[in-house]
């Protein structure tokens, strides 16, 4: 082995063993001459340094390397790393670095790429400056005057750790005033404010008004640094998104406009009123196979609105519930069973309990006690199939890749009314002899 090809592999020796060491110098290096260090660096080793390296900072590096680059370390990078990376990336980038993820990986990003619409990780930016805890203050300093002569300015820049998760804040101020050979973990604030990715647009903007800051971290659960939240992108899209709610909670377009053409509203209208008949129907349907019984006992027709109604309440409250675990991730894949029974028995306790306050009522109502036994049981039955179809329809819905938030209310008030009809009015027929 030659001389040179020895001292090569010496130093790859040096530097595969402490490569966070290594990725600490490159991150307080120019863009020039970190991206020269990377093409000369095996890809093996090029990943391991990529894994410790803020997202923003590789993110600027992959828009400059060439793309069989990121093809050759992609598949050494864990599936949270990419996302932090993709989520740093201009977005018309994002769609081409999750296409060169392997398959195995790429659903697993998806979901943590994935933000309900109204949360804070929808509209945070990646424009924010990030730099390692041991990094030096005279490094940092000489990296933000390379950026500066880019004409981008900062008056804030956030530390994280070898994981980035986010520990601290840096004001320019105190970045100039303190030593060079001072560490950021000694100039740094620790007490932080910082946002949830999941937490509302209104709850994010109430807090940036009452905290009185302009800009704010984003974090994710672990306390990874995603991105960051401006205040003028929140006032810029509160208005629209309020319009936009109110017409889709009547199962309106959002597109549409006080004087959208006639045809247009009418496409768009026309599908949900069709569905919401077909849903009463259904329900219609019901109660015609039981006219004979209602003929006979009036008093029945009564309580029909008072059971399907109970069951779409607490259909909904499941709903509301299961929906939000989706959006927040809280429902891991091997738990769906569990979360069925533990609300098919909530329905079933709060079955019982409503069902006796109805039961009492229809029998004080009436005088007769049969009636409420009726009534009693028909709410049982009902709320059982209510907590099971509020858990079991956001659940399959995404399962088959449909939108649960559009659709799940029509399926659930049609389950609800559908059973809680043909459950009361069976047993209105088993125990027809002691109400007539």
């Amino acid at each position: 082995m030659s001389d040179r090809k020895l001292l090569l592999s010496v130093v790859r020796k040096m530097v595969e063993n402490d490569y966070e060491k290594l990725a600490r110098v490159m991150e307080g290096l120019d863009e020039s001459e970190v991206l020269d260090v990377m093409k000369i660096l095996p890809h093996a080793l090029s990943a391991k340094i990529i894994s410790v390296l803020p997202p923003n900072l590789v993110a600027t590096l992959l828009i400059q390397l060439p793309s069989e680059f990121l093809e050759k370390i992609i598949g050494d990078l864990d599936p949270q790393k990419i996302s932090d990376i993709i989520l740093s990336l201009p977005e018309e980038l994002r769609c081409d670095l999750l296409e060169k993820t392997p398959q195995k990986k790429k659903k697993l990003i998806r979901e943590m790429l994935t933000f309900p619409e109204d949360s804070a990780g929808r509209i945070m930016s990646n424009d924010y400056l990030a730099f390692h805890v041991d990094l030096k203050v005279k490094d940092v300093i000489h990296k933000i005057k390379a950026m500066a002569r880019r004409k981008t300015s900062f008056f804030y820049a956030y530390v994280v750790d070898s994981d980035n998760k986010l520990i601290g804040v840096l004001r320019m101020f105190d970045l100039i005033a303190a030593p060079g050979e001072a560490t950021l973990s000694s100039i740094m604030k620790k007490d932080l404010y910082t946002i949830d990715s999941f937490s509302s647009r209104e709850h994010v903007a109430n807090d940036l008004k009452a905290q009185k800051y302009s800009t704010a971290p984003v974090v994710d659960s672990q306390n990874r640094l995603l991105g960051v939240v401006k205040a003028e992108k929140l006032i810029q899209e509160a208005r629209e998104d309020v319009a936009e709610d109110i017409q889709m909670m009547v199962g309106v377009a959002p597109e549409e406009r006080t004087f959208s053409s006639i045809w247009f509203s009418l496409r768009r209208r026309l599908p949900w009123l069709h569905i919401n008949l077909a849903t009463a129907f259904a329900a219609a349907g019901v109660i015609a196979m039981f006219e004979d019984i209602i003929h006979q006992i009036t008093a029945l027709a009564i309580f029909l609105p008072v059971v399907a109604g109970q069951g779409g309440n607490a259909g909904a409250q499941t709903l509301a519930v299961v929906m939000r675990g989706l959006v927040m991730r809280e429902i891991p894949r091997g738990r769906f069973k569990s979360l069925l029974i533990k609300e098919a028995g909530l329905g079933a306790l709060n079955g019982i309990i409503i069902g006796l306050v109805t039961a009492l009522i229809a029998w004080l109502w009436k005088a007769n006690p049969f009636l409420g036994i009726v009534v009693g049981l028909g709410m049982i039955v009902n709320l059982i199939a209510a907590g099971i179809a509020g858990a079991a329809i956001p659940i399959v819905m995404k399962k088959f890749g449909a939108d649960p938030a559009q659709s799940s209310s029509i399926i659930l008030t049609t389950i609800t009314d559908v059973v809680g009809f043909f459950a009361f009015l069976s047993f209105a027929v088993i125990f027809r002899k002691y109400i007539i």
